[in-house]
């Protein structure tokens, strides 16, 4: 699985996030690839309304209907046609309010990807909370050249090996498909990236590059 979060470059913001959406679609269905973006709260209802490929909001709060100010409510998120959400980016950390947006999110039924720093957050986060997907990032590594993949293996193998049964994500600095093979080698079920995708000038090339990635194994 490739999940492309658009965070908000302005190259996927606004219209622009809908055009590229589009382009992750035409890709999807030209190489079977499984790909999901994950847009800003903003841009939600008319990405999801434009593409059939899964929609991920970038964040929910452990928030309902009525008196929640300025929240993100799950069951909002997902009536907008979301499929999913990130949630812990390392942008966007929840810390003590991680469980209660996991719990809020499962019961609006949004798949939900969790984000962890390292081997040791990933394996709590599989264990306590059990979401659809973690996905391991390093922050000192994302939005970088090098990717985890060949800067820190290590995190890779033995995250796959402590999160057990829950599938894991790979993120930070993955810009090309020898990035997914090797994510893929050491165990890992797809990749989550942004700047490669969202800052490239031509990102349908790029994706259909990770796509060979994820097939190609």
């Amino acid at each position: 699985m490739i999940i492309v979060n658009f965070k908000t470059y302005e190259s996927a913001i606004g219209e622009n996030a809908v055009a590229l959406a589009k382009i992750h679609e035409v890709v999807a269905k030209e190489t079977g690839a499984e790909i999901a973006v994950a847009v800003n709260a903003l841009d939600l209802e008319k990405v999801a309304t434009a593409v059939k490929i899964p929609v991920f909001a970038q964040h929910v709060d452990a928030a309902g209907f009525g008196s929640f100010t300025g929240s993100i409510p799950p069951a909002l998120v997902k009536k907008m046609g979301a499929a999913g959400t990130l949630l812990n980016h390392s942008e966007k950390r929840l810390d003590e309010k991680l469980a209660e947006c996991v719990t809020a999110a499962k019961a609006a039924g949004l798949k939900v990807v969790v984000c962890a720093e390292d081997d040791t957050e990933a394996e709590k986060i599989a264990a306590e909370l059990q979401p659809d997907f973690v996905a391991v990032e390093p922050p000192e590594l994302i939005g970088g050249e090098v990717s985890v993949t060949n800067a820190n293996p290590e995190i890779v193998e033995n995250s796959v090996k402590k999160v057990g049964a829950t599938p894991l994500l790979v993120g930070a600095g993955v810009k090309n498909s020898e990035d997914v093979k090797i994510a893929l080698k050491l165990g890992a079920k797809g990749v989550l990236l942004a700047s490669g995708v969202t800052k490239a000038e031509n990102p349908t090339d790029v994706l259909r590059d990770l796509a060979s990635g994820l097939l190609d194994n």
